[in-house]
């Protein structure tokens, strides 16, 4: 048996076993079963896109479970960062410039790359970034507060702009 046909097997044993339980779980724990069957769905794209060795996994629930709360967890940050977008877009005004959906899907697409690399370096960086590029601080304030140097306030934010480039958010 080919390396794909195993994985496949594997897969379809996971679903087939697992499938039923998980979207119970998500309903009761959702209480949506339109919004479980989604998850569900989801994480088993998940699965086969992970292409981990299934028959490794000692806890077949409990990754499955695992794997569900995290695509949660992200759909939920992408909900809030979109809804801060739109609310930012309607305090702007009916008679201001208005986005296409097309724009507001990159732009909100273009946020979430964003918070995850903020989420990928450390906590000074990240606040570091925020405080200089979000909030308008100077580099000097921000070096103050965080109690480091200028420099290291430059390491930094230069650390999480590469960062920011290597996901193609940058110029």
């Amino acid at each position: 048996m080919s390396a794909e046909a195993a994985v496949q097997q594997q897969v379809h044993a996971w679903y087939s076993d697992h499938h039923g339980w998980l979207k119970a779980w998500l309903c009761r724990t959702l209480g949506c079963p339109h919004r479980a069957a989604d998850v569900a769905h989801n994480t088993f794209l998940r699965v086969i896109a992970g292409r981990h060795s299934l028959a490794d996994v000692q806890q077949p629930r409990a990754w499955l479970t695992t794997t569900a709360k995290r695509l949660i967890v992200d759909e939920v940050r992408r909900e809030r960062i979109e809804q801060a977008y739109l609310a930012e877009l309607a305090a702007l005004g009916e008679d201001d410039w208005s986005p296409s959906p097309e724009q507001i899907l990159a732009a909100v697409q273009a946020l979430m790359q964003l918070c995850s690399v903020l989420e990928s370096v450390s906590a000074k960086a990240r606040t570091a970034f925020v405080r200089h590029y979000i909030d308008g601080e100077t580099q000097a304030a921000v070096a103050d507060e965080l109690g480091v140097s200028t420099k290291m306030i430059q390491k930094y934010l230069v650390r999480v702009l590469v960062e920011v480039r290597c996901i193609g958010l940058g110029a």
